[in-house]
């Protein structure tokens, strides 16, 4: 006699998944028959964060899934660079946790602004925190402050970590109590050892520094949901190198950018893109320095691969 529960799903080796019940159970599963969600083609049908119900045998601990609840969110990649299916990361978040470094390794602009403009694609709130600051030298630290001051202004949370200096722990042990987290960054930024400086239980694998590449070499290869002991759950994701910018049309992208939304409204043109067209809001707010240089060079290599993807 089969039995039918709901919980969430918080691993997937692709074939099976790991369900936490309301109880705090885990079961393994399969997924039974073909899935498919409306309007996404998707590699994975199921990610972790998704509400499932599914059905055990009795004294059992492996089950089938039999349906997905309604997601409130999900963000995702590209599956590959040439595919134009797209790799669902999680669903279900309550906040995007960027863990950067500016220093070994050091985490791109171009990065940052790519993951926070898919964060709010999916009205997802982005969050950005500058680890290893234990390690950075004045330069570095000229630019967090810049960087600093510019992500905050543009109303998103900020926060600077070191784990070797225990510097603001507290702070991100605050930042993600009893929420869902995307936790995201480069490998070898102390994702992991930031995770297990405040809940010391998940003993997270803690990748090494590639001295040679100055990168980190990967440790997670699947997303993977963990709860925390003082309540809601991280999801760690594999080292992203490039999120592609998935369903995102050239005309929509400045409004991915809080400062270009406020002001394109009043672009002269409905379809600018705050390139080279007359009478533009954005232009001009660049060009008195009201918009950060670099958001918006970031802003023009995000749009070059929209227009080339549309050649």
């Amino acid at each position: 006699m089969s039995e039918v529960l709901q919980g969430v799903v918080i691993k997937s080796t692709g074939s099976w998944y790991t369900i936490r019940s309301e109880d705090g159970t885990n079961y393994e599963s399969r997924l039974k028959g073909k899935f498919r969600i409306k309007g996404i083609r998707a590699t994975n049908p199921i990610a972790v964060g998704d509400v499932v119900s599914f059905s055990i045998q009795e004294g059992g601990n492996e089950g089938n899934i039999l349906d997905i609840l309604p997601r409130k969110n999900h963000i995702i990649r590209r599956a590959t660079k040439l595919s134009k299916a797209t790799h669902i990361i999680a669903s279900n978040i309550d906040q995007a946790v960027l863990i950067v470094s500016l220093h070994k390794p050091r985490t791109s602009t171009g990065f940052i602004d790519r993951f926070l403009s898919t964060a709010e694609a999916y009205h997802i709130p982005g969050v950005i925190v500058f680890n290893k600051i234990d390690l950075y030298n004045e330069e570095h630290k000229q630019h967090l402050s810049y960087y600093y001051q510019t992500y905050e202004k543009l109303g998103y949370k900020c926060l600077q970590t070191s784990v070797t200096e225990a510097v603001n722990l507290e702070d991100f042990a605050s930042l993600i109590q009893d929420k869902v987290s995307l936790l995201a960054g480069h490998s070898g930024v102390g994702k992991s050892a930031l995770v297990n400086a405040v809940n010391p239980g998940l003993n997270l694998k803690v990748g090494e520094i590639s001295d040679y590449h100055q990168k980190g070499k990967h440790t997670t290869t699947f997303a993977e949901m963990f709860p925390l002991e003082h309540g809601g759950y991280i999801v760690d994701t594999p080292g992203i190198k490039e999120f592609g910018l998935v369903s995102f049309e050239k005309e929509e992208l400045g409004q991915r950018f809080p400062e270009m939304r406020s002001r394109m409204q009043h672009c002269r043109f409905n379809n600018c893109l705050h390139v080279d067209e007359p009478q533009c809001e954005v232009l001009k707010a660049v060009e008195a320095e009201e918009i950060a240089a670099f958001r918006y060079m970031n802003y023009l290599n995000m749009l070059e691969e929209l227009l080339v993807k549309d050649r």
